[in-house]
C-alpha cells in the first residue's frame, strides 16, 4: 500500500520551440512607429504654434495705438 503503482513520467525530451532573433522586419517597424510618432508631435507642433500666433496676431490688431508718430509693422 505504500508503494507507488504507476511511475513518474517527465518528458525531458520536449523542448519549448527557439525564440525568434530580431529581425530586419522588427528593427523597420520600430523605426516606422518613431517615425510615425514624429510626424504626430511636429503636425501637434504646428497646429499649436499657428493657434499662438493667429492669437497674439488678433490681439495686437486690438490694441491702441500708444504714439500718434508712431507706425505699427504690419506683418
Amino acid at each position: 500500500m505504500l508503494i507507488q503503482q504507476d511511475p513518474i513520467i517527465v518528458g525531458v525530451l520536449d523542448q519549448p520551440e527557439v525564440a525568434r532573433d530580431i529581425s530586419l522586419d522588427v528593427v523597420l517597424g520600430m523605426f516606422s512607429m518613431a517615425g510615425v510618432l514624429l510626424l504626430f508631435a511636429a503636425l501637434g507642433g504646428l497646429v499649436v504654434g499657428a493657434i499662438f500666433i493667429a492669437l497674439r496676431r488678433a490681439h495686437d490688431a486690438k490694441a491702441p495705438p500708444t504714439d500718434s508718430d508712431h507706425v505699427r509693422l504690419k506683418l
